[in-house]
Formats: C-alpha cells, sequence, structure tokens
C-alpha cells in the first residue's frame, strides 16, 4: 500500500515485491529495518536499494514473462529476485566474489532457478549471452550507460540505470532503443546510488574483517 501511494501501479511488479521477502536479503543485526523504506547497507560499502527505489526501477523496464534481463550490480541478490518472478531468466553480474556468493546461496534457500550469476567487471556486460531485451544497472554509470551495456540491449529493448551528473547529483534515466544508435531518453527521478566501477574485486583483498561483516 506504501509504494501504491508513492505511485507504484504495476500490479506484477507490486506482486513481484510481496513474493520476495526483503528480511532474507540483509544483515541479521538490521533484520528489523528490511520493510523500512530506506537503503540498508549490506556490507563492502555496498547498499540493498529502498523498496520504492527497487520497484520504480523494475516498473520502468516494462517487463514480461518472455524477456531475458540483464543486471549489472547483483549485491544482496534481492533486486534479481523481484526481477525473476517478471521475466522469463535474470543474468547477473557483481564485481564483488563474496557477495555474489552469498546472493546465490539466498537463491538456492528460495527456490529461485531462473537466475544465472557470475562474478565480473559489470561495464562489459555479458556479451555471450547478449542480446538482452531489458538491463537494469544498480551502481550509477557517469554521464551515460557504458557503450558496451547499449550494444548489448535488443531492438527496442529497455535499459534503466542511475547517472552520475557533472553536477555531482544522480538522476534514474531510462534507455529505450529506437535504433542500433538512437534512443529515447526519459529521466525518471532523482536517487543516490554507489557508482559503477570496473575489474573484478578478488576474494584476496578484503580483510577478515569486512567478510565477517558481510557475513553477519
Amino acid at each position: 500500500m506504501q509504494l501504491r501511494s508513492l505511485g507504484i501501479y504495476n500490479t506484477e511488479v507490486l506482486s513481484a515485491i510481496e513474493r520476495t521477502p526483503r528480511e532474507a536479503f540483509v544483515p541479521a543485526a538490521i533484520r528489523h529495518q528490511a520493510y523500512e523504506n530506506k537503503a540498508l547497507p549490506i556490507g563492502l560499502e555496498q547498499t540493498i536499494s529502498q523498496p520504492f527505489v527497487v520497484a520504480l526501477m523494475t516498473q520502468a523496464l516494462d517487463i514480461n514473462e518472455r524477456d531475458k534481463v540483464l543486471e549489472i550490480g547483483t549485491g544482496s541478490g534481492y533486486q534479481a529476485t523481484v526481477l525473476s518472478h517478471l521475466c522469463r531468466r535474470v543474468y547477473t553480474i557483481e564485481r564483488h566474489r563474496p557477495l555474489l556468493e552469498m546472493a546465490e546461496r539466498r537463491f538456492e534457500e528460495l527456490k529461485v532457478r531462473n537466475i544465472t550469476a557470475i562474478a565480473a567487471d559489470g561495464m562489459k556486460g555479458w556479451p555471450e549471452q547478449a542480446p538482452f531485451n531489458r538491463i537494469m544497472l544498480t551502481a550509477a554509470a557517469t554521464h551515460s550507460p557504458p557503450q558496451e551495456l547499449l550494444n548489448q540491449l535488443g531492438d527496442g529493448g529497455i535499459l534503466v540505470t542511475p547517472v552520475q551528473l557533472n553536477t555531482g547529483e544522480q538522476v534514474l534515466r531510462r534507455y529505450r532503443k529506437e535504433s542500433d544508435d538512437t534512443f529515447a531518453i526519459k529521466d525518471l527521478c532523482d536517487v543516490r546510488f554507489v557508482p559503477l566501477l570496473p575489474n573484478v574485486v578478488t576474494r584476496n583483498t578484503y580483510t577478515e574483517g569486512q567478510l565477517r561483516e558481510v557475513q553477519s
């Protein structure tokens, strides 16, 4: 009801969020805050987005059950699970291996079978699985999405991403592919996301304390 009051009108999106237990995707110490409409830390300086932003980004993708969706930034796995209830298959990329491994355990525990996840550089996308009907970035691109991701979007496809502006502010932006080099662009709202960064961070770069932070 709160999401409806904030402008989320797509009943399938609302149902997908209702079916996804957000408490399963946050650390135990803050599980009591799982259904508050705010972003929460999940370790390694990453967050799980507030429910309204998850719902808005999902609604903006305009997904149907036949779609093949690419998500950049698996994080806790919450957004990927919401997407999984709406489309044929989700391909999700995470640069932090500990987060990816925990997300995969959650997918298994919740018996979500249509998500494929890898540790890789999300800025390069997943060319072996392209084209995608829909692409979502859960980290802020600088000025515009990486060209490699736009290239992996199928005809008529939609990409939704937070974008870092020259002013330092961020806006949630939707790109609809009209031809190989033409996109219809729409700004949705102001947001605040962690930046989109290249390369894969290996497990060996984390301290023991950081790993305990994620696991807790």
